[in-house]
């Protein structure tokens, strides 16, 4: 094992620390309707992506209680998608001490996008997917002339 179970949850908190500060730097205004192209969507609408993804998938590793459901798809202000990351980090806090490095490296098919791999590799896959979408942000964000969050403080 590289890591502990307790040094990738604090790898997940700290990326959503940085996630969180981005979100926070969007003006209100732009953070649900800005997209620089089509197809690009709203930073908004990726995060709820990502709230949604995370929960089904930690749930799953978790409690082996698999339901992929848009949770978050009413949330349409700054305030409620800053409270939909603390409710998943209190989700995911709840449910992580159910989590086994045994159960981690399990492999499984992906209930929700098909094929096969470990608990490890989908809540890596989900990380990066963060990572990918926060980097979208700090584009947006430089375009709209704002300066991003320092991507080294987490």
């Amino acid at each position: 094992m590289v890591m502990s179970l307790e040094q990738f949850r604090k790898i997940l908190e700290g990326n959503r620390r940085l996630t969180v500060r981005t979100i926070e730097a969007f003006p209100e205004n732009k953070l649900f309707t800005y997209a620089p192209v089509v197809p690009l969507r709203p930073f908004s609408k990726m995060i709820i992506e990502i709230l949604d993804i995370e929960r089904a998938y930690i749930r799953g590793v978790a409690l082996g209680e698999w339901e992929y459901s848009p949770s978050f798809a009413g949330i349409s202000t700054k305030e409620e998608l800053l409270d939909g990351c603390h409710e998943t980090k209190e989700d995911v806090q709840k449910w992580w001490s159910n989590i086994t490095e045994e159960r981690l490296y399990t492999v499984e098919k992906d209930p929700f996008f098909g094929g096969e791999m470990s608990h490890f590799e989908r809540l890596h896959g989900a990380l990066e997917n963060e990572i990918h979408h926060r980097g979208q942000g700090f584009i947006y964000l430089r375009l709209l002339g704002i300066e991003p969050p320092a991507f080294w403080e987490r």
